[in-house]
This record gives C-alpha cells, structure tokens and sequence, in this order.
C-alpha cells in the first residue's frame, strides 16, 4: 500500500529554519509529482510548493524565497527546507504524491496519495 511519512516538525522561534521529510513508499516515486501542503487551525488546506518527475518547481507566494523543495529519488524522499520562519507559517504539513502533471495540480487541486503530516510551531 501506498505510505507517505512526514518527519521534521516541531517548535521553533520566529527566523528560525526546519527541515521537513517525506518518505514514501508503494509507489513509482520518480513518476510522482510531490508536494507539500499545510492546513492551520480554522483555515483551508493550502499548497506550500510542489515538484514534478523532471525537477519543475512550484511555490505559493507566501513563502517564495523562503522555502525550498526539493527530492531525492534514489531515496524515495522529498524535502522541504523551511527558513525565515514567521508565526504565520504554524500549521500541520502534509505531504502528496500525485501522477498528474503540474498544470492539473494547480488547476484542480491535489489528488493521489497524502501522508498523515507533521506539526510545525513558530512561536516566540
């Protein structure tokens, strides 16, 4: 079965930087497209930033400039590297795993698979 694992979240201080990872297993990973979304208390899931088979990358423009995705495919990982951290960024963090092209993605919204996400804090 299809199982994606979140690990990287926790506490930190306004500025500060997490590395979040992805492993995921049950699937052709390199024909993925992976992303990472996050969903605060009492708002809508939001996607954070994506990355397709061939390394295309797509980021919301709250955190452009901050965030970098990234993946490693002889791993079956995906990564998001989180700096300049700002209060506004707490949420859970979910990973995805989508077959579909990028421009399906941004157009319909994330389908396929999700991992169970991680806690990420900033606070002072």
């Amino acid at each position: 079965q299809v199982q994606l694992v979140e690990s990287g979240g926790g506490l930190v201080q306004p500025g500060g930087s997490l590395r979040l990872s992805c492993a995921a297993s049950g699937i052709i990973f390199s024909d993925n497209t992976m992303g990472w979304y996050r969903q605060a208390p009492g708002k809508q899931r939001e996607l954070v930033a994506l990355i397709n088979s061939g390394g295309i990358t797509n980021y919301a423009r709250s955190v452009k400039g901050r965030f970098t995705i990234s993946r490693d495919n002889a791993k079956n990982t995906a990564y998001l590297q989180m700096n300049s951290l700002k209060p506004e960024d707490t949420a859970v963090y979910y990973c995805n795993a989508d077959q579909r092209r990028l421009s399906s993605i941004l157009l319909r919204g994330a389908g396929g698979s999700w991992g169970q996400g991680t806690q990420v804090t900033v606070s002072s």
